[in-house]
């Protein structure tokens, strides 16, 4: 195929290195003649880079770049052309006017996608006189290793050109999701469950950023915590990527942006770009400060409550205490000297310190869910005593012999806990990315792991848990919090109810109307 890419920025040089490397012939343009010299050279460092750590030959080499033709005129006629790709600056004036120009230079059968990552694929197109020949396909940077693709069609974009560019992209070795043309598209969109809620905790001074990262990385399992990728990424890119999608959709409580990131943004403070974000950055930075060091008597006894609906959980802690050596103890109420220990899901401890009378200055939460690292954290409330606080610490990180002792997180009593309300936003975001049939369940999956990292989809992440429990979660948060971010998702609802997996696309009613009419 032969392909033309208008942009030689990051993302067009991308692009053209892994068009070129799959086999096919690529025009390389840009209205600035120095900025297409600089992308050939770029690809050609990047595959002799490749060459030289033997993942190509030097002949596969030579012919990539044989096929990467830099042209002088973004303009000029083309009439082998058989696909665009447009990767300008994010600007719908900007965009518009390209592929009008494209419109006049190049064949009616040249099929135009443009890379855009948050504008509307169908107002791109409708100001063309075929709107039917444009898609959206939105690649990711580094485009050669962030193997995966969103084909986005627009409202008026011929049915037939959505397979082809599936097979496409799959053919040069990356995996392609097909999404509807909404704010945000599915990755961007998806990403906004985990640094919304982040910046909610943070809001509330639940912890701060280096300890919720800490517990995302740790607990849930993620490469980054939601501050580092904020840091990575640009604030300044974040933030309008979360109000855009807030407003795309109209205003949505889930989506709902926090008042933290305007001033930061004005302040200057991006990220590693500015060299001071959320953390502190570059070569002159102070090292990350450490956690404080356990302090407390591990040989305190210790009193799990697990009243009803965290018997479970409650069985579970109790019995990895007892193993780690820890003082449990048994009865049905606790000693006038014991600490105790609630696994909260979903609810605070001071409501559980209320319903169930329990002392208010040494009782803590500890989150239940099974952490992915060595960590466990442990909630205080405003009347929690400190000595005592310090002492439920040691015993936390106590664990059974052989085992690294485990390091623990203390945070401000919130509703769940810090990593059951990142996977509660998670999951809410992903579901409701479903249940607008935006995309498939699998293609979430794929796309949010793919694009994001994280270590499960989170579709596949809830049903981990649980899909009744998980509904559980979010009722509890709903119904602790009266914010309406929380509110349980059709989605999850209805498979909780009936039996479904989160990942399970269900019976629609087309599949009730499709096959052979009966006689």
């Amino acid at each position: 195929m032969r392909i033309r890419i208008v942009g030689a920025g990051a993302m067009g040089r991308g692009i053209a290195q892994w068009a070129a490397t799959a086999g096919h012939t690529v025009e390389l343009c840009d209205v600035r003649t120095e900025a297409v010299t600089a992308a050939v050279d770029f690809v050609r460092s990047m595959l002799e880079r490749a060459v030289q750590k033997g993942r190509m030959s030097a002949e596969d080499c030579a012919a990539a770049l044989e096929r990467l033709i830099p042209l002088d005129d973004p303009w000029g006629e083309g009439p082998d052309v058989e696909l665009v790709i447009e990767a300008v600056r994010e600007d719908l004036d900007t965009k518009t006017e390209v592929f009008g120009r494209l419109e006049q230079a190049l064949p009616a059968t040249a099929v135009f996608a443009t890379n855009t990552s948050s504008l509307s694929v169908t107002r791109i197109a409708a100001a063309l006189k075929d709107p039917t020949r444009l898609a959206g396909l939105h690649f990711f940077n580094p485009v050669p290793l962030m193997r995966i693709v969103e084909i986005v069609p627009g409202a008026a974009t011929r049915a037939e050109i959505v397979p082809s560019l599936t097979e496409l992209v799959e053919s040069c070795g990356h995996r392609a999701v097909t999404v509807a043309d909404t704010p945000g598209f599915l990755v961007n969109h998806a990403g906004r469950g985990l640094v919304t809620e982040a910046l909610a905790l943070l809001e509330e001074t639940i912890g701060d950023p280096a300890g919720i990262d800490r517990i995302a990385r740790d607990v849930l399992g993620l490469r980054m915590g939601p501050f580092e990728l904020m840091d990575l990424t640009g604030l300044d890119v974040t933030a309008a990527v979360i109000d855009s999608i807030w407003q795309g959709f109209r205003y949505a409580d889930r989506l709902r942006p926090s008042y933290l990131t305007p001033n930061r943004v004005a302040a200057g403070l991006h990220g590693r770009k500015t060299g001071r974000g959320w953390f502190d950055h570059g070569r002159q930075a102070p090292a990350p400060a450490p956690e404080p060091p356990v302090m407390g008597d591990a040989n305190r006894p210790v009193f799990v409550h697990g009243a009803a609906p965290q018997a479970r959980d409650a069985a579970v802690l109790r019995a990895a205490l007892t193993a780690a050596g820890a003082v449990v103890e048994t009865g049905t109420e606790p000693s006038a000297d014991a600490l105790v220990l609630v696994p909260v899901w979903g609810v605070t401890v001071a409501s559980v310190i209320a319903a169930h009378r329990l002392p208010a200055g040494r009782t803590f939460g500890v989150d239940p869910l099974p952490p992915a690292g060595r960590r466990r954290v442990l909630a205080v409330t405003p009347a929690a005593d400190p000595a005592a606080a310090r002492d439920a610490r040691a015993v936390l990180a106590r664990a059974a012999d052989g085992d690294e002792p485990y390091a623990v997180s203390v945070v401000r009593d919130t509703a769940g806990s810090v990593a059951q309300r990142l996977l509660a936003s998670i999951v809410s975001v992903a579901a409701s990315i479903a249940e607008r049939s935006i995309a498939t369940p699998a293609d979430i999956d794929l796309a949010v792991t793919a694009g994001l990292g994280y270590p499960v989809g989170p579709l596949a992440w809830g049903d981990r848990i649980g899909a009744e429990r998980m509904l559980e979660l979010h009722r509890a948060l709903h119904r602790t919090t009266g914010d309406p971010r929380h509110r349980p998702s059709r989605w999850v609802t209805e498979r909780a109810q009936l039996g479904l997996a989160l990942t399970d696309p269900g019976t629609s009613p087309a599949d009730c109307t499709a096959g052979t009419a009966s006689s």
